[in-house]
């Protein structure tokens, strides 16, 4: 088989790779003739796993409505986002142990059956059970996808390919709560489950016959230990962020004994993983600079940005500007297109030129200038100003959620891909989760003093609290009151931007130290950069599969 030579600035190392240190090193793999469709299913999968973190958002007060389960709605959210959250270092393990196809296929498998779960429930136990099954499918999905790529793609040709399945993340933003509140409004909630079939199964068996992946010939131990106290710290910390200043007081004995769970349970899972054979996030890790540094600009700058943003800015629309739970939706669409517009043509570039290191730089600097510029909204300034800045955080995000994980990828071997991706996705995973409740912690704190503030004592029942506000009732106040309540609102949250700011700058300093390494230029990258930890991957069959 025939190799492109390596790209300018890698050493091409010995042409065996067990002069490298990687034993028994698959082959290169050609990019199949039928990649297209492989891609359109990989595509497809993580669109589907992406979705269903949102798809309910707009279903719930539907759903615990009818299934009587109001004191449960938050679970239907947490219990994907868990199981999805825990389930990615496991995939991306498995993967690189096992092979990717068989992983891939169980994931599928597990998400629908999750699906089925959800759409059959009858109550909200059953409900709460099947999106936790999602979500270990849809962890897998999202995944398991991004490391298929990296076995049939070299890093330079990936590039190109990268950018549009980070892109389905912040389509799947706006997405899903439309078809979230369509699928209620016009059928049943449960359609949000059910249409996951037929695309599920169309998936499901696009893989089974189109990839074709060397199979892996080595003993699998499994890190159990080390999922398990995984498991733990990732419950404590979600549920910790999650429930502290909004369910419950940050002073009541449950949130504090989350709090100091989850620390225990991370200090007893990074000890077991010095000691595991095979530990489901290896510590090896983060002797790369790359896979730290990358890690933690993803960490703050995408999972505490952009969430902040999509989480929080049709709660704005609604409140501020008065406009429909549909309507703000589609009002950020602009940040689909600003995602897009910046994601597919620097993954282009990427491709040809072999860099990277610039787009995080001027993505970081978009999202600060965009956190800026939101700061200095007020509520007499026309709706497209809004939408004008929505967009501009969606150029920078898309500048840098899948280059950063192009960058962790390139700098570790083949087989250990899948664990650095899973591990990237899994860190950043968290930081959205903890920006998210710190933002809207800081929100909540922060409208209750506006509103006890401004709102005079004998006017304040009409109001209510800041927890019974809905946009129906702000907008049934008198002029007098209304107008109060969104300044409140507009106080509350536009200046939480500013206090972004020093976020994002240690975010930039990140950025512009982040180490550039060149893409490398063929297929058989992995047996000629044997990563920053210099140890050999799984052994492989001689004889690898044929690619289709």
């Amino acid at each position: 088989m025939t190799h492109a030579p390596a790209s300018e600035g890698i050493d091409s190392g010995s042409p065996d790779p067990a002069a490298d240190g990687i034993e028994g090193t698959v082959e290169s793999i050609a990019k199949p003739h039928n990649f297209g469709l492989i891609f359109a299913a990989l595509m497809l999968t993580m669109l589907l796993g992406a979705l269903d973190q949102t798809i309910v958002s707009t279903a719930l007060p539907t759903i615990v409505g009818e299934l009587n389960g109001i004191e449960h709605m938050a679970w239907i959210t947490t219990a994907y986002i868990l199981a999805a959250t825990i389930g990615m270092p496991v995939y991306g393990k498995l993967g690189d142990l096992m092979g990717r196809k068989n992983i891939f296929l169980a994931g599928i498998a597990l998400f629908l059956v999750g699906s089925v779960v959800c759409g059959l429930a009858q109550n909200m136990g059953t409900l709460i059970a099947g999106r936790a099954l999602q979500g270990l499918g849809g962890g897998g999905l999202m995944i398991t996808s991004q490391a298929i790529i990296a076995d049939l793609v070299p890093p330079r040709e990936r590039a190109k390919y990268m950018a549009p399945m980070g892109a389905v993340f912040g389509l799947s933003s706006v997405v899903g709560p439309l078809l979230g509140g369509w699928f209620t409004d016009e059928h049943s909630w449960r359609w949000a489950f059910w249409i996951n079939l037929p695309l599920g199964i169309l998936a499901f068996f696009v893989a089974v016959v189109a990839i074709k992946l060397p199979r892996k010939a080595v003993k699998v131990t499994l890190d159990y230990l080390g999922t398990a106290l995984m498991a733990a710290a990732v419950t404590c910390t979600v549920l910790f962020a999650s429930w502290g200043g909004t369910q419950y007081e940050w002073s009541d004995p449950l949130v504090i004994g989350l709090g100091i769970g989850a620390v225990v349970a991370w200090v007893l899972f990074f000890f077991a993983e010095k000691r595991a054979e095979e530990p489901v996030i290896p510590l090896h890790l983060f002797r790369s600079p790359i896979f730290n540094v990358a890690t933690l600009l993803g960490m703050i700058v995408i999972g505490l940005g952009m969430f902040a943003i999509v989480g929080y800015m049709p709660t704005y629309l609604q409140m501020v500007y008065g406009k429909s739970a549909t309507e703000s939706g589609l009002l950020l669409i602009p940040m689909v297109v600003g995602i897009m517009g910046t994601a597919l043509p620097s993954g282009a570039i990427m491709s040809k030129t072999g860099k990277y290191k610039v787009y995080p730089i001027a993505g970081t600097a978009i999202i600060m200038l965009t956190a800026y510029l939101m700061s200095t909204l007020d509520v007499s300034d026309p709706v497209w100003l809004v939408c004008v800045y929505v967009g501009l955080a969606g150029a920078g995000v898309g500048l840098m959620m899948q280059t950063l994980v192009l960058a962790v990828q390139n700098d570790f071997p083949g087989s250990e891909v899948g664990t650095a991706t899973s591990a990237n996705n899994f860190f950043r995973e968290i930081g959205a989760t903890l920006g998210t409740a710190v933002v809207g912690a800081v929100f909540a704190s922060r409208l209750t003093d506006q509103l006890a503030s401004r709102i005079p004592a004998e006017a304040a029942a009409k109001v209510g609290d800041s927890d019974s506000l809905t946009p129906a009732l702000v907008r049934a106040l008198p002029a007098d009151l209304r107008d109060t309540v969104v300044n409140s609102y507009q106080e509350a949250l536009v200046p939480i931007f500013l206090y972004l700011l020093p976020v994002f700058a240690v975010g930039l300093v990140l950025a512009f130290v982040l180490k550039e390494k060149p893409l490398a230029d063929n297929a058989d990258w992995h047996a000629e950069n044997a990563g920053p930890a210099g140890e050999p991957g799984p052994t492989l069959e001689k004889e690898p599969e044929p690619v289709a």
